[in-house]
């Protein structure tokens, strides 16, 4: 929907709420608007106003039928099924609320027109780079969150947990940094209203999913990023929570009905058991506090097996891709919502965009977990996922360890080979997304003991092997942080964010040496990466690591341009005997170094720098 639209939707509930009796007033509907010729003709609103359920709905509009009413344990709540015939336009559907025969309260709901192709948008994949930002942290452009504006918590940039004021117009203002960097997507942490009164600057416990959070800016600015960014050609990716809420979301003071969270005699935390899931042996009580034990007393548990409260999930993530025109979407501790919720939700999803992509959150260090949850998947127990893509985290695992620890029959680089040879576990593979870190794990630099060397082999390997690589905000610029997790310090500040930083990375003023070294290697390396096929769409054939060695090839078959990385940690320069590789190369091969130019003969011998990733394109 263009801004425009939004106004037209704002002044339709505006003008529905001035037409209510002083004794009858409607609270809110959700979703505030919907559209005509979706896949899925119904939509179910959510109707809050004080008493409402007493009243009667009615509506009277060409092609749109009130098909059920339902009721909820809450006085306050109507939720209204309409179904959209295909004769259904573009429109005001009046809604009429009537007690004893007599309207005593009416609205004006808006049916709006589809972007042109919306349906068919492509969604994020293995062609993208993918740009985390934790907006709070990123830069501050506006005024937005000089003031809490209401609610419980206002700046304090000084507190590693605090609000550091950070905001939409700060990332509008450096889309071009980021399209330089060569990163094609944007992946920001939730934006939407988080209203706690410490902590809150994550935008992992929201407290209306609607609602942009004031201190980042407002809906208009998030739209007004999605326009700008998709004309530099970056997507942008949603972060949407489907398994828990913030404490004080409206809903706490009113639930529709009585299960609308899971409930327990007393607080039950969930124990994290992700296995128990797929565990033959698992006891039942431990796969129940599993996925209905609340992530911590801040964050009540959402219940999906409410159908009510299914509907509403689905209905909201839809209407924010729809709105804002998203690419995708990242859902964040997937595998903690109800199972069987989440296979509709995602089925759903495509049933309206058959591209669009979503990863889900599995934090497990097993492919046999991550790969239960993927689109395609075989399960032992009969279980049929529909999500295109999960979190990379055994790779990403596997990485960290290849690069920190000696080479043997199974550490350092023998774990990455191996790990990569898991992938016969995963339906797709290419779409699952890899990355050094993100805004839960320590800074990889840190991780790698400020190596720079090790860190280059890192983003080399992420960014060439088969998948979708994510890379966090000030990876590019070595950011730190403790090596232990640390919330706050991981999150920090991007040098150049705020005016007066002494440090600005957006324009390389006062970083360091290695700094400026890392940035410039990012750069060179994401934008090789728009234009390389082999990389998007290519297979990949690797060999087992030898004498501190590691050999991939990205490859189109039948194409005799392909891409040949190397990773040394060897501390001095050593040889490689390319005739190894005949699979992939002839004795007159050439590969040219993507980073430098440099040209290197690949018919017998290749001298590999010490502690250097090469990327080589071979012809």
């Amino acid at each position: 929907m263009n801004l425009p639209q939004q106004l037209l939707a704002a002044a339709a509930l505006t003008a529905g709420l001035m037409t209510s009796s002083p004794a009858q007033t409607l609270t809110r509907i959700e979703p505030e608007n919907w559209w005509v010729g979706m896949q899925e003709p119904t939509v179910q609103l959510l109707v809050q106003g004080e008493r409402i359920a007493e009243l009667q709905p009615q509506l009277q509009h060409a092609g749109v039928s009130l098909q059920r009413v339902t009721r909820g344990d809450s006085p306050n709540y109507l939720f209204l099924d309409l179904k959209l015939d295909a004769q259904a336009r573009p429109g005001t559907v009046e809604l009429r609320f009537e007690r004893e025969g007599k309207t005593v309260l009416t609205h004006g709901y808006p049916l709006l027109a589809r972007a042109p192709g919306s349906a068919q948008r492509q969604g994020f994949g293995p062609r993208d780079a993918i740009y985390l930002i934790v907006p709070d942290r990123f830069a501050k452009g506006g005024t937005a969150g000089d003031t809490a504006q209401g609610l419980r918590e206002g700046p304090n940039r000084s507190a590693p947990g605090g609000r550091h004021g950070g905001d939409l117009a700060g990332m509008r203002q450096h889309l071009n940094y980021v399209a330089a960097m060569g990163f094609t997507q944007i992946w920001p942490t939730p934006l939407t209203e988080n209203d706690a009164a410490s902590y809150s600057y994550h935008g992992y416990a929201s407290t209306d999913f609607y609602k942009i959070d004031p201190r980042l800016g407002s809906r208009e600015d998030y739209l007004a990023l999605a326009r700008e960014a998709g004309a530099k050609g970056i997507g942008l990716i949603q972060d949407i929570v489907l398994n828990h809420i913030g404490a004080n979301h409206w809903w706490m003071r009113d639930p529709p009905t009585r299960d609308w969270v899971n409930r327990w005699p007393g607080y039950t935390e969930t124990n994290h058991a992700r296995t128990t899931l797929q565990d033959p042996y698992a006891s039942t009580s431990d796969r129940r506090r599993f996925a209905d034990g609340w992530f911590s007393p801040n964050m009540p548990d959402l219940n999906q097996r409410q159908p009510l409260l299914a509907n509403y999930l689905i209905q909201m993530s839809i209407w924010w891709v729809e709105t804002a025109g998203l690419s995708g979407l990242r859902t964040d501790t997937y595998s903690y919502s109800d199972r069987d919720f989440l296979a509709r939700w995602s089925q759903r999803l495509l049933k309206e965009y058959p591209q669009l992509n979503m990863v889900g959150e599995e934090w497990s260090p097993h492919p046999a977990i991550v790969s239960y949850w993927q689109r395609g998947k075989r399960n032992h127990d009969g279980y049929v996922s529909n999500m295109p893509g999960l979190m990379d985290f055994p790779l990403h695992g596997a990485l960290l360890a290849a690069l920190s620890e000696s080479d043997g029959h199974d550490s350092g680089f023998t774990k990455l080979y191996e790990a990569l040879a898991h992938d016969f576990v995963y339906p797709d593979p290419a779409r699952l997304v890899l990355f050094p870190g993100n805004h839960d794990t320590p800074r990889i630099y840190s991780l790698l003991h400020q190596d720079l060397a090790l860190y280059k082999m890192a983003m080399a390997y992420i960014a060439t092997t088969r998948r979708i690589p994510q890379f966090f905000y000030g990876d590019e610029v070595l950011l730190q942080s403790p090596r232990q997790r640390d919330d706050g310090a991981v999150r920090g500040d991007f040098p150049g964010g705020w005016q007066g930083d002494a440090v600005n990375a957006f324009t390389g003023a006062g970083l360091s040496p290695a700094q400026r070294e890392a940035q410039d290697f990012m750069r060179r390396l994401l934008n090789w990466r728009r234009q390389s096929r082999a990389v998007h769409e290519g297979a990949l054939m690797q060999f087992a690591p030898e004498q501190g060695l590691y050999v991939f090839f990205r490859y189109l078959p039948g194409d005799a341009a392909k891409v040949m990385v190397v990773l040394n940690k060897n501390s001095t320069d050593t040889p490689l005997d390319t005739r190894r590789f005949s699979e992939m190369l002839s004795p007159s091969s050439v590969g040219t170094d993507v980073l430098t130019g440099a040209r290197h003969e690949l018919g017998q011998m290749l001298r590999v720098p010490a502690r250097a990733a090469l990327v080589l394109e071979v012809r």
